[in-house]
Parts: C-alpha cells; structure tokens; sequence
C-alpha cells in the first residue's frame, strides 16, 4: 500500500478526482448569479467550465498515462485542442472585459464590430501558428514568409477596393453617424437605413441613395441629428419694409407656435435681418418633417398675413377685392343676421371677412373675443381645455357663430379649430348692438348660442377622467 501511495501519479489523480468537480460546482454556481445578474462574463465562464477544464484534466491524465513515445501523439492532440481553447478563452475574456461592459460615449462603445472581429481572427490565426510551433516543434517561418508575401500580393492587386475597406472601417470606428440619423451629403440629404463596411444607404425620399464609406471618409457631410436636441426648421420670409417689425414679428411667432409638428416644450424664434426680412426657427422633433411644417407654416401664414393687413412677399393686401367680397359675403348673410336697410350699409363699413386655413384657431378657449364670428364657409372642431388634454365636444358648420362670449365680454369656454378651409364674417361688438336694437329676437339666437356653448364645456369638465373613475 506504501509502495502505491509513493507513486507521484496518485496523488494526481486523486487531485484531479477531488479537484475537478468541486471547480465544475464552484463555477456554476458562479455562472447562476452572473446569469441571474444579466452579466455579460457568463459567455467565458461557460467555455471555462464545459471545455477548457474537463480538457485540461483529460490532459493531465493522458500525460501520467503515457508509457512510449507513439502515446505522447495523443497527449499533443489533446493539447492543441486544449491551447485552442484557452485562446479562445482569452479572446472572449478580453471582449467582455474591454467592450461588452463599455460605457455609451467611450472609444470602446464606438469601436464596430466587424473591426472587433478581424483583430480576433488574426489574434486566433497568430495563437494558433505559436501553438503548433510549441507542442509540435512545427516551423512556421517559411509560412508566415509565405503568408507575407501572399499578403503583399494581395494587397497590390487590390488596393483601391481594400482602400475602400480600410475607409469604411476607419468612418464605423469614429461612428459620426447610426442608423436612423439625418445625413446631409452634399449631393443627398436623407435617413440612413443601412450602414456596412462598404457603404452607407441613405433613403433621400425619392429612392435610396448608395455612398461609398471612402467617399464619406474623404469628403465633409452634416449630419442632421446631432448633437441630439430639437431639429430647427430654418425659414426666409419676406414682407414689406413699411410693415410694422413688432406686428410682424408677432404674427410669425404666433402662427409658428400654433404648428403640431413644433415641440411644446420648444418656443419658436424670429429675427429681423432689416428690409422687411425676418428669418423664423421652428423646433421639430426631426428633420423629416421639414417639408411638412414649411407647407403648413407658409400655408397658414398667407390667411394670417391677409387677415392683420400685412404685405406677406411685398404684396400689399388687395382692398378693392377685399370690398367686393365682402359685399358678396353679406348679399348671402343678410336675412339670417337681420341686415336690412342702415345696418346692411354699417356692416359693409365695419365687418371684415377672414378666411382660415386647415388648423388655425378661429376662437381661443380662455381668452374673450373681440367680435362676433358667423361662419360663412367651411366647418371648424370644437374643444374643451382639461388637466387630461383638449377634449373634442363637438362640430361648428356654415350659418352658426363663432365667438359669440364677445357679447357678454367673457372669455370663451371652447376652442375652434378649422376643419377645412374656412371663411368667417367678423361682426364688431357695436354692430351686433344695433342688430339687437332693431331686432331683438337676434338677442335670442345669440342667447341660445351662448347656452348651448356652455353646455358642450360643462359637459366635458363634469365628465370624470378614466383614473378617477378606476379610483
């Protein structure tokens, strides 16, 4: 017994007995809390426990085995396997130690990873030429001559498209762009859908747009999206010199923060370049939306610039056929607003007619009107302002008022908004005075307006939110 007990391989495979399954427990206990922690070092430690050891112990036993030179065949076999395993344990160490746990913004975030996984194949192909030439005694100077030489070849023959290769790698490394962001070439303004090591693709709209990374590599581009914040549509806009700059200004801020494409949070700007030219920033949440909040801006604009008498493009208003259209507006409005005789001629000098563009308000919940609005044309949305949002309550169609709180000089409970193109005559306070005082019975209609105005709103406003009823 003594003399079995003096034999060294014994206490090795008593190690090897003892020791290798109590590493296999301690590691996987350690796998189940890095799992349970969603931590990335999970990946080696797998290989570590399932490969790396169970070889490495098969290496250990196949050495004390070996009786002749024929045996130590296997014995390298094994430990080529084993040295490829602890090459690729290393390899996957040093990921998860220097880029899968990298912070967002930091050189290791920003390294792609088609670069991450060249530097592994040759780190595996340099690892592998070592292993051999150690356990082998393999020579491996001819080949990595012959490798070296091959590698100059290649080079030669293709060095415009590796040129394109090494451009593209070097633009994914910097990352000055990702996919969805808003690029600005030059020769195409789009969204990047698509981004590899040869080119970016840029839907431009109008179809997709190919650029080669050597031709980003080497030329300036802008990329829309950063630095990230609200996206500013930048727009000209001209009137004329003698148009007050304040009333301007006004209109322009005014009309631009009634958009919904502008960010709430965002106010927009305007700045007068003298002349009567003002340059107006609306923020937006993306550069996609630019045509579209340019077309309803310069849209709405028009109907507001008419509406304040001002000369939108150094086109002063047209006040003959202002004139005419009104007339036309009150031959149609006369019998349902009581205009007969004087007050048909008041109303000719006093009332205005204004037209609306889809979406621009006709009334303000909150603030009192100046006049009386009577809807000519068209069809505005009815809503009532609440801590949840603005709760839509009903529709305004051609022949009702709009406004009408200007009779009692309150503020207005609701909110129109234009459905479509509308048209409204603007009847002053003292005309709609004088109406009454020949017809009384407009008092009445005007009364029954108001009632029904506040009903819509009370409505609303005692209607109980969805939280509150589940509370």
């Amino acid at each position: 017994m003594m003399s079995v007990l003096a034999e060294g391989w014994v206490w090795w495979v008593g190690a090897l007995a003892i020791g290798v399954p109590f590493v296999l427990v301690v590691l996987t206990e350690i796998i189940g809390a890095l799992r349970r922690r969603r931590s990335p070092a999970v990946r080696p430690l797998l290989l570590l426990r399932n490969a790396v050891v169970p070889v490495a112990a098969l290496v250990v036993l196949l050495a004390f085995a070996t009786r002749s030179d024929q045996d130590l065949v296997w014995v390298r076999i094994v430990g080529t396997v084993l040295g490829f395993l602890l090459i690729l344990l290393v390899l996957s160490g040093v990921n998860v130690a220097l880029f899968s746990t990298a912070r967002e913004g930091t050189w290791r975030e920003r390294v792609p990873t088609i670069f991450v996984e060249i530097v592994r194949l040759l780190l595996v192909v340099v690892g592998l030429a070592v292993l051999f030439q150690v356990v082998w005694n393999a020579d491996i100077e001819g080949l990595v001559a012959t490798l070296g030489v091959t590698s100059i070849i290649i080079g030669l023959a293709l060095q415009n498209a590796a040129g394109g290769i090494v451009s593209g790698l070097l633009v994914l490394f910097e990352q000055p762009f990702k996919l969805g962001d808003w690029l600005d070439t030059g020769d195409a303004e789009g969204r990047i859908v698509e981004v590899n090591w040869r080119a970016v693709h840029i839907d431009t709209g109008s179809g997709l747009q190919v650029i080669p990374n050597a031709t980003l590599a080497g030329a300036s581009f802008r990329n829309l999206s950063r630095p990230a914040g609200p996206f500013v549509v930048s727009l000209p806009v001209v009137f004329a010199p003698s148009d007050p700059p304040h009333e301007v200004a006004t209109l322009l801020r005014q009309v631009a923060d009634d958009l919904p494409m502008r960010l709430p949070e965002c106010a927009s700007s305007v700045e007068y370049g003298g002349a009567g030219a003002y340059q107006v920033g609306i923020p937006v949440a993306a550069p996609s939306q630019s045509g579209e909040t340019t077309a309803a801006f310069l849209g709405r604009l028009w109907y507001a610039a008419r509406r304040r008498g001002l000369s939108l493009d150094k086109i002063a208003p047209d006040v003959a056929g202002d004139r005419e259209q009104r007339e036309v507006v009150l031959d149609r409005v006369a019998r349902a607003l009581h205009l007969d005789g004087e007050l048909r001629a008041t109303a000719q000098e006093l009332c205005r007619v204004e037209q609306y563009a889809v979406g621009e308000y006709l009334d303000r919940a909150g603030v009192v009107p100046s006049a009386v609005g009577y809807l000519v044309d068209g069809a505005a949305r009815l809503s009532v302002p609440t801590v949840r949002g603005d709760v839509v309550c009903g529709d305004l169609r051609d022949g009702e008022f709009v406004g009408s709180a200007a009779v009692t000089r309150e503020p207005s409970l609701l909110t129109a908004v234009a459905a479509v193109p509308s048209t409204v005559l603007m009847i002053p306070v003292a005309v709609i005075a004088q109406i009454i005082r020949a017809h009384p019975v407009f008092a009445t209609e005007l009364g029954a307006d108001l009632e029904l105005r506040r009903g819509q709103a009370t409505r609303v406003l005692d209607t109980p939110s969805p939280s509150l009823a589940r509370d």
